[in-house]
C-alpha cells in the first residue's frame, strides 16, 4: 500500500477583494484539525477571484506567502490558480503552481483551455504538468475547463501520472456535466481525481474524490468543506495491470492500438467537418446558429380571450380541409353496441333473509365494523 493524504479545500471566494488571508486562515484549521495532511489543493483563481483585472506579476509577495505557508505545515500546496502577466509576451496566463513542502515553487501550469468564447482576454498555455511527490507517485495538473479535453489527461497519464490534481471555478448549470466527465475520466486513465470547486464567485461547489474504478469517494455539497482523503497508489498501479476489477486494460489497450488517429495531424484534412462550424463566440438573443434552418414568421389569428362557441369556430374556420385518412380496417376504431344486460331472474322472497352482524334490519345507517 502505498498511502498519502490531499485534503481539497471548497470555500466562498470573492470577486472584488483578496481572499488569500482567508485561504491561509483556512488552511491552518485544516492543519490543526488534520494533522495528517500531506498535500493541500484550492479551487481555480481562489486568490482573488474569476476578473484578470486584479492579475499579478509572475513574480509576487502572493506566492511568497503561500510558499511560507507551505514551509509551515511542510505540506505539498496548490493554491488554486490566479491569473499572472507573462513578463516576456505580456499576456495574462490562468495559472498554477506547485509548492514543496520547503516552500519550493517546483512546477508553474497555464490552462491549456481557457474557458472561451467567456473566458476572452486569457491566453493558452501549451505545457503540461507533471512532478513527482518521492516514494509516493507521480501527479499532474490540470484546470478547470481542460478535463472537457481528454487528451490533456491522455498526454499526463501517458507519462505515468497517477493523480489528477484538478481545481476548477464551475458556477454554471454544466457542473453535473463536469462531474459525469470527471468520473469517467477516472475510469478511462485510471487515475485518482481530485476535482475542487468554489462557492460563491468561485463556484456552485459540489467538489469530489474520485478513485481508479470511478467510485466518488467525497462528495461536497454547497457549504464551505474541507476534506482530507488518503489515496492508495498502488491500487492505480494493480489496475493498471491487471485491470479495473480484473477487466479493462485500457492503458495498455492505447499503448498496443493498431491505429493513429489522423485528426491530431492538422494537414490531414480528417477535421474538415470541425471547419464547418463557426466562429467561436458567444450565442446571441435569438440565435438559430447550427439550426441551418430558415423559418419564417407565421401570423396567428385573433382569437377572443374567453371560452365559448367565437373562439372554437374562428380555430375552426382557420383549419385547412384535408380528405378523411382511410383506415385499412373499415371497422377499425368503431365500437360495437353496448348489448342490454339480460334480466336476472326474479329471487323467492325469503322469509328471514341473513342480516350481517352489527347491522339493524331496516336502519339507514351502517356499521364500519
Amino acid at each position: 500500500m502505498t498511502p498519502f493524504a490531499i485534503a481539497g479545500v471548497q470555500m466562498y471566494v470573492n470577486a472584488l477583494q483578496s481572499n488569500v488571508d482567508g485561504m491561509i486562515h483556512r488552511l491552518d484549521i485544516l492543519m490543526a484539525r488534520f494533522p495528517w495532511t500531506q498535500m493541500v489543493l484550492f479551487s481555480e483563481l481562489a486568490p482573488f477571484g474569476p476578473l484578470d483585472r486584479y492579475a499579478l506579476p509572475a513574480e509576487n509577495d502572493t506566492l511568497e506567502v503561500f510558499q511560507a505557508a507551505a514551509r509551515k505545515h511542510r505540506v505539498w500546496l496548490i493554491p488554486g490558480s490566479m491569473f499572472l502577466r507573462d513578463a516576456a509576451d505580456g499576456r495574462i496566463y490562468n495559472t498554477s503552481v506547485v509548492i514543496n513542502p520547503e516552500g519550493e515553487i517546483i512546477r508553474r501550469y497555464a490552462k491549456m483551455f481557457p474557458f472561451r468564447p467567456y473566458e476572452t482576454g486569457v491566453a493558452a498555455g501549451t505545457e503540461f504538468c507533471v512532478f513527482d511527490v518521492p516514494d509516493v507517485g507521480r501527479f499532474g495538473l490540470s484546470i478547470c475547463y481542460d478535463i472537457w479535453f481528454p487528451e490533456t489527461t491522455r498526454q499526463l497519464t501517458s507519462q505515468g501520472v497517477e493523480v489528477l490534481l484538478h481545481p476548477v471555478l464551475t458556477g454554471t448549470t454544466d457542473r453535473d456535466a463536469e462531474l459525469a466527465i470527471a468520473r469517467a475520466t477516472a475510469a478511462q486513465f485510471q487515475c485518482y481525481i481530485i476535482d475542487v470547486n468554489g462557492l460563491g464567485a468561485g463556484g456552485v461547489g459540489k467538489s469530489c474524490v474520485i478513485d481508479p474504478t470511478s467510485m466518488v469517494l467525497h462528495q461536497s455539497a454547497g457549504q464551505e468543506d474541507m476534506f482530507p482523503i488518503e489515496v492508495d497508489l498502488s491500487m492505480v498501479r494493480r489496475q493498471r495491470e491487471t485491470g479495473m476489477k480484473g477487466l479493462g486494460q485500457v492503458l495498455k489497450s492505447f499503448r498496443d492500438r493498431s491505429t493513429d488517429f489522423s485528426v491530431y495531424d492538422r494537414s490531414s484534412g480528417t477535421d474538415a467537418y470541425l471547419q464547418t462550424l463557426g466562429p467561436l463566440e458567444t450565442p446571441q438573443q435569438g440565435s438559430r446558429a447550427g439550426l441551418h434552418v430558415d423559418v419564417p414568421a407565421q401570423s396567428v389569428p385573433e382569437v377572443p380571450i374567453y371560452k365559448g362557441t367565437e373562439a372554437a369556430s374562428n380555430l375552426t374556420d382557420s383549419q385547412p380541409d384535408f380528405a378523411p385518412e382511410p383506415m385499412p380496417n373499415p371497422t377499425a376504431g368503431t365500437a360495437s353496441q353496448p348489448q342490454a344486460a339480460p334480466t336476472p331472474a326474479p329471487v323467492a322472497a325469503q322469509p328471514n333473509p341473513p342480516v350481517k352482524p352489527g347491522v339493524l334490519t331496516g336502519s339507514g345507517e351502517t356499521s364500519s365494523g
